[in-house]
């Protein structure tokens, strides 16, 4: 299986911090934002990983991460995406690269206690289809929320007002190469992006989506106040900050 950590965008949200530079390079306690979802795939037991940027800071990804080194990787694989054009337009630059493999995508603003190794061997084992990755949240109006039938999505409504459950989908998707062949058939949303969700919502009509709660805290870091949430939730798992929750 191979990873795609999508970090393109402006970051607009977290302006003017992100004025200068790229979002995913901002620091989260003692290290840039992008380290964290690369540690998660690697972990998780992915080492041929595909880091997707965007935006005039890209070059400074290569001058921060190099060939993986650090990682313990033998190598990183880069690409570009030009303009905004959403999540699912960032992941159909990786069609190459994926030549064919399952992938695990994750936001390069996700940031996870624990690790998504069972999720993602569960998936080496599934036959075909997608796999999210969901978690209760209090505010559930700021995701994609998942809709229920007992454990089965039914269906997945982008930042709804009136939520019909507490289960937020994190920024963590592993899909089959049907994935690309889905993209290509979405047309922009109202703002004028391909949406992920659009992609999850085609593998619930295929009848080929599964679901795994995700264990211990998790949270982006695309806003002033996730970013700050964070920072305390990653100290305070390195013991130099009071516990918080997610």
């Amino acid at each position: 299986m191979k990873g795609v950590v999508l970090a393109g965008g402006l970051g607009t949200r977290l302006r003017p911090l992100t004025k200068v530079t790229n979002k995913h390079l901002l620091p989260v306690y003692d290290k840039p934002m992008i380290y964290y979802p690369i540690e998660t795939l690697v972990e998780a037991g992915i080492r041929d990983i595909l880091i997707v940027t965007g935006g005039n800071n890209s070059g400074d990804f290569l001058t921060l991460l190099g060939n993986g080194k650090q990682f313990g990787l033998k190598h990183l694989n880069y690409t570009y995406q030009e303009g905004q054009g959403g999540i699912a337009d960032a992941l159909a630059l990786a069609e190459y690269f994926a030549a064919g493999k399952k992938i695990c995508v994750i936001l390069g603003d996700n940031i996870l206690e624990k690790s998504i190794r069972p999720a993602v061997e569960a998936f080496r084992e599934q036959e075909k289809g997608a796999r999210i990755l969901v978690k209760e949240v209090p505010d559930p109006e700021r995701f994609g929320v998942a809709e229920l039938e007992g454990d089965r999505v039914v269906r997945i409504v982008e930042k709804p007002k009136s939520p019909k459950s507490s289960f937020a989908v994190t920024g963590i998707y592993l899909y089959d190469n049907d994935v690309f062949r889905i993209v290509r058939s979405l047309v922009p949303s109202g703002r004028g992006e391909l949406e992920i969700t659009d992609v999850n919502n085609a593998y619930i009509e295929a009848g080929t989506l599964q679901m795994d709660v995700l264990d211990g805290w998790w949270t982006d870091a695309g806003t002033f106040s996730s970013l700050f949430r964070a920072n305390r939730l990653v100290a305070a798992g390195a013991g130099d900050a009071g516990e918080g929750r997610a």
